[in-house]
């Protein structure tokens, strides 16, 4: 986010732009999901934790639920061993629960990629959220997107015991 400022700034703000851009689309970026799609994504993993949205957890911008952020794949096995006091192994049915409480609360489903890998179900605010505000009060379109293809694709890699590495 500190970087996202300087592309308001005259002269550097383009070529800033457009480096966060390239950023996004290799290495950092989330996907929109409807609620539905969370939920197939949650049925297919074989683990899932759970623990606090880091965007709501910095920004604080409002008073939803911050232990929202649902990690699978490669992030159970991360987030899980990492960071054990911070994330805590859940059933499905509690996931697909906090799925629905937040979809009732107006909160919005992503699927969160770090360095070039799908590890999350982040269920943010658009106050807080930090890729819908890179896209939207800074222009780095491609930090938030939508992808008819992500969730069929991420499955078929959790079915397979991989994660892409090159996922965009």
């Amino acid at each position: 986010m500190l970087a996202a400022k300087f592309t308001m700034l005259p002269v550097i703000g383009n070529p800033v732009k457009s480096l966060m851009q390239w950023y996004a689309l290799s290495w950092h970026k989330a996907w929109i999901l409807t609620p539905e799609e969370a939920k197939k994504i949650i049925n297919a993993a074989t683990s899932v934790a759970v623990g606090d949205c880091k965007c709501r957890k910095i920004y604080n911008n409002c008073d939803g639920p911050i232990r929202t952020d649902i990690v699978i794949g490669i992030g159970y096995n991360v987030f899980t061993e990492v960071r054990k006091d911070e994330y805590i192994e859940i059933s499905k049915e509690e996931a697909q629960e906090i799925i629905d409480e937040c979809k009732r609360l107006g909160l919005i489903q992503t699927l969160a990629k770090c360095r070039k890998e799908a590890y999350a179900i982040c269920n943010c605010c658009t106050c807080c959220c930090i890729p819908l505000r890179l896209s939207k009060v800074y222009g780095i379109r491609d930090s938030l997107s939508r992808d008819k293809n992500v969730v069929s694709d991420f499955i078929v890699k959790l079915q397979h015991g991989s994660v892409p590495a090159d996922q965009n």
